[in-house]
């Protein structure tokens, strides 16, 4: 694994011919994918800005162009009209001010009246590497470029630590108020959202105070990527915490939850109607967003990173690594939350592929159960050894993923099985593979489980056993990959 200095880390792009180079090697490699989004060169991680505007779908990540390494960021930005075709529109935000020196870190978006407001963390730095998050504005200029306030919106608060970041711009049409939730710890280490408010989105901002969210006043030692939305009549609380273990996740300390209950703004409770779920099982989940005026009260669209921090993957000695989610439809139904791919990923389907074992590099396949235990291998070799296993206990009603059997095997200490419990047992499973992204979608989508894979060439297998049916789609492509910056 290469050594990144700080000075390479932190370099500042002047010029697109910088990397053009690099994103002409990056292209040719056999894991990019064709109908998710992925970074133009380098990193790519949390999801930022997620809004729809004037028939427009905008979508930035987090961006750092050298390489496989988490230094200094941009908001890298995307466009589709229909969530599924993404085409690259270049840098969004750049690191080019004093307040954002060291980084345009993660934040949000929204759509008012003609307008599209941006809201992010201004990571600043001093001459001693001391950390100062300033909570900075944009908004969209003509150009189709988000253009900076010259003045951060407001600063960090002294009573908690320096850990206060990634703004979540929100409108809550009850009170008539925008709300900013911040991703923050305490001075005792301890993982929180603090809540700013505002009639306006670029000025008169107030700290209203911390979030209460009973029962979880001590869970992780930092909250990222908040994010609160009322979906039919209940709330969805979604965050993830970072810093401790939880069960069920293997030596894994960054995590993706959500709770369902109920907000109230005048005291700022979360109050849960039950325990926390896992947003997503699988192996690679984290730092997820929910869209902006999505215009449905009965659901929230949201896209997550197929990533987590610290982790590395098998594409870093190629120097890029990432990916985006498939967007998901969010509802609720029955206290539980349903996650469905947005309906027109499934318009990619480009003709049913035979179901005789073998694997295309870029597919859907739906699988149907019986009664029973069973088996579903993707990426075996042709003798059906190896390959990410998952294996169903009927009588527990848990499914269990082991990539131990990959080639290319990537973060085997944070764990390489896990489960994923369902309520009602196992019966259709909808599988989403794109050539180094796997995500699967149990029971239409009562639970959810992403992965990074890396499969060789002699892996493009699959194998069954059980009462079980296959059907597999070819999949178009979808996504530009294109070099513009």
């Amino acid at each position: 694994m290469r050594e990144w200095s700080r000075e390479e880390r932190y370099r500042v792009l002047q010029s697109a011919d910088e990397i053009r180079d690099l994103h002409e090697r990056i292209s040719k490699s056999v894991y990019r994918q064709k109908y998710h989004v992925q970074p133009v060169t380098g990193l790519s991680s949390d999801p930022n800005g997620f809004t729809y505007h004037k028939g427009v779908w905008h979508l930035f990540y987090q961006w750092c162009p050298w390489g496989a390494v988490h230094g200094l960021k941009y908001w890298y930005h995307v466009t589709s009209e229909d969530l599924v075709h993404w085409t690259n529109a270049g840098v969004g935000l750049a690191p080019d001010r004093d307040y954002d020196n060291k980084g345009t870190h993660s934040g949000s978006a929204i759509s008012a009246g003609d307008d599209l407001y941006f809201f992010y963390t201004g990571n600043h730095r001093d001459e001693n590497w001391v950390r100062t998050p300033w909570t900075c504005a944009a908004i969209l200029g003509k150009d189709g470029k988000p253009e900076k306030l010259p003045e951060p919106l407001f600063g960090p608060r002294d009573d908690y630590s320096e850990h206060q970041r990634d703004p979540k711009v929100i409108y809550n049409e009850e009170k008539d108020m925008y709300y900013i939730l911040i991703g923050a710890q305490t001075l005792d280490k301890k993982g929180t959202i603090l809540i700013y408010k505002s009639k306006e989105l670029l000025s008169g901002w107030s700290f209203a105070g911390q979030l209460h969210v009973p029962g979880y006043e001590s869970f992780g030692g930092m909250w990222e990527c908040p994010y609160i939305v009322n979906i039919g009549g209940k709330d969805l609380l979604i965050f993830s915490p970072q810093y401790t273990k939880l069960p069920g996740r293997a030596e894994s300390t960054n995590h993706n939850v959500y709770l369902i209950g109920t907000m109230d703004y005048d005291t700022l409770t979360f109050t849960p109607d039950g325990d926390y779920r896992y947003l997503d099982f699988g192996f690679d989940f984290y730092a997820a967003q929910g869209a902006s005026n999505v215009g449905d009260p009965n659901k929230a669209i949201l896209i997550g990173w197929i990533g987590l921090p610290d982790n590395h993957y098998c594409t870093e000695p190629e120097d890029w690594e990432g990916t985006m989610g498939l967007p998901r439809e969010l509802r609720i139904k029955d206290g539980k939350l349903i996650q469905t791919p947005v309906v027109d990923v499934y318009g990619l389907r480009d003709g049913e592929a035979p179901a005789d074992g073998t694997l295309p590099a870029a597919c859907e396949i739906e699988v149907t159960f019986g009664d029973g235990d069973a088996d579903f291998n993707l990426f075996t070799k042709a003798d059906g050894t190896g390959g990410l296993t998952m294996h169903y206990d009927a009588a527990k009603r848990v499914c269990t993923f082991d990539k131990s059997g990959m080639i290319n095997r990537c973060n085997e200490q944070i764990g390489e099985v896990l489960d994923m419990p369902l309520e009602n047992g196992l019966q259709k499973l909808d599988i989403f593979v794109d050539r180094s992204t796997v995500e699967y979608f149990a029971n239409d989508g009562e639970a959810t489980f992403s992965a990074h894979s890396y499969p060789t060439a002699e892996e493009f297998h699959y194998t069954t056993s059980g009462d079980v049916s296959v059907k597999i789609w070819n999949m178009k492509a979808s996504v530009k990959d294109d070099f513009v910056v």
